[in-house]
C-alpha cells in the first residue's frame, strides 16, 4: 500500500530504513505544515544480497511502526510498501516527486557507500536540490575521524577509543584519567562459562502485532527463497519495545556480560549479550541514551561497564570511521589472495564441524550470533581456509539482522579476514581448535578430535591453522605479534609440513 500526501511539499525528507529516529538530522527545521516525509521499501534493497527473512521483517515492521508513530504526531508521511514500489530509491523518488513536486529533497547521510553514490545523483537526475546532512546519531563525525586518521601509520582502535572517552568525559576520574586506573578491561573479559552458571535469562521476546504479522505473511509469499527462518519472530520493532529490551539487559545480563563476553556454549544462543546492536543500527535506540543508562548502573563491575561502553563508543564508532575513510576501495583488497568459494554449509549448516554447525544453525534460526561466534568460529574458518573475501562479506551482510555495510564490511573484511592487510587489526585472528575448545563446549559433541593435530579424525581447525601460516609466511613472518607462531614453524620438520598441507588439501577438496 502507498500512502500519499495531500499537502503541497516544500522539503521532502527521505528517511531510510536504518534512520528510524526523530533525532535524525534531516528532521532539523522540519515544518509539519510545509514539509513531508518519504519512506520507501524498494526491491533493490531487498534483493542486493540474500537478506535473512527475520532481518527483512525487522526493518519493514520497524519502518511501518515508525511511520505510524510520526503520523500520530502530526507529520505528513508518504509511505511506499514493497508491493507498490519501483525497483530503486531513485526510481521511486522520481515517481513521488512527480506527484508532490517538492522544492528540495533532504536526507541524512546513509550508512552504505553504494546508497550515497545513488543519492548524489538525485540533484542532477531529478533537477531538484538535494541536501545531504551529517548523521549526528554518531559520536564521531566522518570529517572528525578523517582528521584523526590523517598522517597516522596505524589507526588503532584503542587510541581512538581513549580520545572518545576524553572528549565525552565518559568513565573518567577527577583528574581526567580512566576510572579504575585502566582504559581497557579486555583482559578480564575472556572467561569460559562455568558449569554451575545456572539459568541465563534470555533476551526479552516481543509478540508480533498485526503490522508485523502481515509483513511475515507477505514475505513468506513473495520472498520464500531468502535465507533463514522467519518464525518465531521476537525482535523489537518500536522504540518502546527496544527500550524494554535495553532495560531487560541492564537488569538481567549486564553484570556478567564483561567476564563472559568471549564465551560460547552449545545450548546458549545469547549468554549475557545485549542483542541490542540491531536496534542501535536502525535507530530504535540512540547510542548516547544507551551509554547514559549503562553509566547509571553504579553497582555493576567495571569490566562489564567498560566492556559494553567500549563496544559502542569505541569499536562501533571506529569501524564506521574506517569504512568511510577508505571507501570505495576498501573492499577491493585481498591481502592473502584468497579465492576459494564459500562452502554451501554456510547457507545450510550441514557440516560435521560441530562449532561451525552450531553457529550457522543459530544464525539460520535467529539472524544473530555474538561477536566471538562470528570472529572465532565462522570467521576463523573462512580466514584459515582461504575463502574469497567478497563472498564471505556478502554472507555476513546477508544473514545478520544488525548487518549494514558500514559496520559489517570493516568487521568482516578487516577484522575477520585481514583482507585489508592490517588497516583494522594488528594481526590475523587465526586460531586452532584449542581456542574453540578453551572458550566453549562445542568440541564435546564433534565428530573430529580437537586434541589430534593431523589425520582424518583431527579437528580441521588444527591443520588448517598451520597451513594458513605456512602459505602466508612471507607476508606475516615480520609481524611482531606472530613471532611465537613462526618460531614454532622454524622447528617443524619437512614431513610435518607436508602432512599439514596434505590434510588441508584433502579436507578443502571435500567442501
Amino acid at each position: 500500500m502507498t500512502t500519499k500526501s495531500t499537502t503541497k511539499t516544500r522539503n521532502l525528507c527521505v528517511i531510510l530504513g536504518d534512520q528510524l529516529s526523530e533525532n535524525i538530522s534531516s528532521f532539523e527545521g522540519f515544518d509539519k505544515k510545509k514539509d513531508s516525509i518519504l519512506m520507501m521499501e524498494v526491491l533493490d534493497e531487498i534483493e542486493y544480497v540474500n537478506h535473512h527473512k527475520k532481518k527483512l521483517v525487522l526493518i519493514f515492521s520497524a519502518m511501518r511502526h515508525f511511520a505510524e508513530d510520526l503520523r500520530k504526531k502530526g507529520f505528513n508521511v508518504i509511505y511506499v510498501e514493497f508491493d507498490d514500489s519501483k525497483s530503486s530509491f531513485t526510481k521511486e523518488l522520481e515517481r513521488q516527486c512527480g506527484i508532490h513536486k517538492p522544492e528540495k529533497i533532504v536526507v541524512t547521510h546513509p550508512g552504505e557507500y553504494r546508497v550515497l553514490v545513488e543519492i548524489k545523483k538525485w540533484n542532477d537526475f531529478l533537477k531538484i536540490p538535494t541536501l545531504i546532512l551529517e548523521d549526528t546519531r554518531f559520536f564521531c563525525q566522518i570529517s572528525e575521524f578523517n582528521e584523526w586518521a590523517e598522517g597516522r601509520k596505524e589507526l588503532r582502535m584503542e587510541t581512538f577509543y581513549q580520545m572518545m572517552r576524553k572528549k565525552y568525559k565518559i568513565l573518567l576520574d577527577e583528574k581526567g584519567g580512566p576510572i579504575g586506573g585502566k582504559w581497557n578491561y579486555d583482559v578480564k573479559n575472556r572467561k569460559r562459562l562455568p558449569k554451575d552458571i545456572g539459568v541465563i535469562p534470555e533476551p526479552l521476546a516481543h509478540k508480533p502485532d498485526k503490522i508485523t504479522q502481515s509483513i511475515i505473511e507477505k514475505l513468506k509469499e513473495k520472498f520464500s527463497n531468502h535465507f533463514g527462518e522467519i518464525e518465531p519472530f521476537w525482535f523489537a520493532v518500536t522504540r518502546d519495545e527496544a527500550q524494554k529490551s535495553l532495560d531487560d539487559f541492564l537488569e538481567n545480563r549486564l553484570d556478567l556480560f564483561g567476564p563472559y563476553e568471549d564465551a560460547m556454549a552449545q545450548n546458549e544462543k545469547f549468554l549475557f549479550h545485549s542483542v541490542l546492536s540491531m536496534y542501535l543500527n536502525i535507530g530504535l535506540l540512540n547510542p548516547r541514551d544507551v551509554i547514559q543508562k549503562i553509566l547509571e548502573k553504579k553497582s555493576i563491575p567495571i569490566e562489564s561497564i567498560e566492556g559494553f561502553v567500549r563496544q559502542i563508543l569505541g569499536w562501533r564508532e571506529y569501524v564506521r570511521g574506517v569504512y568511510w575513510h577508505y571507501m570505495p576501495k576498501y573492499n577491493e583488497s585481498n591481502f592473502f589472495e584468497a579465492k576459494k568459494k564459500l562452502p554451501d554449509f554456510y547457507w545450510t549448516g550441514e557440516t560435521e564441524m560441530n562449532c561451525v554447525k552450531t553457529c550457522i544453525e543459530q544464525t539460520i534460526q535467529e539472524s544473530y550470533a555474538h561477536h566471538i561466534q562470528r570472529l572465532m568460529v565462522t570467521g576463523n574458518f573462512a580466514l584459515i581456509a582461504g575463502l574469497n573475501p567478497k563472498e564471505v562479506c556478502d554472507w555476513y551482510l546477508s544473514v545478520y539482522a544488525d548487518a549494514f555495510e558500514w559496520v559489517e564490511l570493516p568487521n568482516t573484511h578487516g577484522m575477520i579476514l585481514y583482507a585489508d592487510g592490517g588497516i583494522l587489526g594488528s594481526k590475523p585472528y587465526a586460531a586452532s581448535g584449542n581456542y574453540i575448545n578453551k572458550m566453549s563446549d562445542y568440541c564435546k559433541g564433534c565428530k573430529y578430535d580437537v586434541k589430534k593435530k593431523d589425520g582424518k579424525d583431527a579437528c580441521p581447525f588444527n591443520y588448517l591453522y598451520w597451513d594458513f601460516f605456512l602459505k602466508n609466511q612471507k607476508k606475516l613472518e615480520k609481524n611482531p605479534r606472530l613471532w611465537t607462531v613462526f618460531s614454532t614453524i622454524k622447528k617443524m620438520s619437512k614431513e610435518k609440513k607436508e602432512q599439514i598441507a596434505s590434510d588441508s588439501a584433502e579436507f578443502l577438496k571435500k567442501i
